[in-house]
């Protein structure tokens, strides 16, 4: 089942396109990372998809249904950016206004156990000024659970977490997953994002630029690191001349995108002998900045 699908999805404010054509399909029980800098992109889908925007043109499909149908969204929970909650109320007292407000009616132990998965059993009662920002993230992701979601859009979740919370709402995100929630999340923590997510998307200035499994994109990429004799390294690029090579230290080029035997072969077409030749894969983070620096840069800032 697709949980979320996009079709020529186009959001303009004016001049400026925010998001442009975007063809993006989610399947059902994943994690799914969504990636992209500061006015990519993000958040305006993630808003089209919730029925807070209205797209200027293509369609959306959430739930298999067509937005805006209204029951595509009825187990749908959200966080996008900050959430915000009465702060002289407490949290438990919070969530029990969201959930006398927000359709569908959730189950009576609902509150209590949004709470305890999210970890917040031990303050509840506490009110929420004096929460910290990680606390209110986790109390946002609380509210986002009342309702049992099929689905859950979340928007940097992670935001003022310090490294202990943000290793234990990995594992719970994870633990929803494999409970057959769909996460769609934005993050701009990729170290992160490369350890909880299924697949991922990543979005520049508007457009789709690529997406697949994790493991794919961080290496799609990949290089060949040739360690030579540094007498040799002259020599070397005229034998590689045309590939996208850089010196790496003293004694080693890096070869972007090609395969070792032929590199090998042009070198000893050379009378070069490399040292060594090694593949290396980039993580993530790496992938994703060579995606989103090579795009060439409008010079026009979209609303997130």
């Amino acid at each position: 089942m697709r949980v979320i699908r996009c079709a020529g999805l186009t959001k303009r404010y004016g001049a400026t396109v925010a998001v442009d054509r975007l063809d993006l399909t989610v399947d059902a029980g994943q994690v799914f990372g969504f990636l992209g800098p500061n006015g990519s992109g993000k958040t305006t889908t993630m808003r089209m998809l919730l029925g807070l925007v209205t797209p200027t043109a293509g369609h959306a499909w959430v739930n298999e249904r067509r937005l805006p149908d209204p029951d595509g969204l009825a187990r749908v929970g959200a966080m996008i950016e900050e959430p915000a909650f009465y702060p002289w109320l407490t949290g438990r007292r919070n969530l029990e206004v969201v959930a006398l407000h927000g359709p569908p009616p959730p189950r009576p132990d609902a509150v209590g156990a949004a709470l305890e998965r999210v970890g917040l059993s031990a303050v509840a009662d506490r009110k929420v000024k004096a929460y910290s920002q990680g606390m209110r993230q986790r109390l946002g992701l609380a509210a986002a659970l009342l309702a049992d979601p099929v689905l859950l859009v979340l928007d940097e979740p992670t935001n003022g977490m310090d490294p202990a919370g943000i290793r234990e709402f990995r594992a719970l995100l994870r633990s929803l997953a494999d409970d057959g929630t769909t996460v769609f999340l934005s993050s701009h923590l990729l170290a992160e994002v490369e350890q909880v997510c299924d697949r991922v998307a990543v979005m520049n200035h508007g457009r789709l630029v690529e997406q697949g499994p994790v493991a794919g994109l961080s290496t799609v990429r990949r290089r060949l690191r040739i360690v030579l004799d540094e007498t040799d390294l002259d020599r070397a690029r005229e034998a590689l001349a045309g590939r996208t090579l850089r010196t790496d230290g003293p004694e080693a080029l890096l070869v972007e995108g090609t395969d070792g035997r032929a590199v090998n072969q042009a070198l000893g077409n050379a009378g070069v002998w490399a040292r060594q030749i090694l593949v290396e894969r980039p993580g993530l983070e790496e992938a994703f900045l060579t995606l989103t620096v090579a795009e060439e840069v409008t010079g026009a800032t979209a609303p997130r």
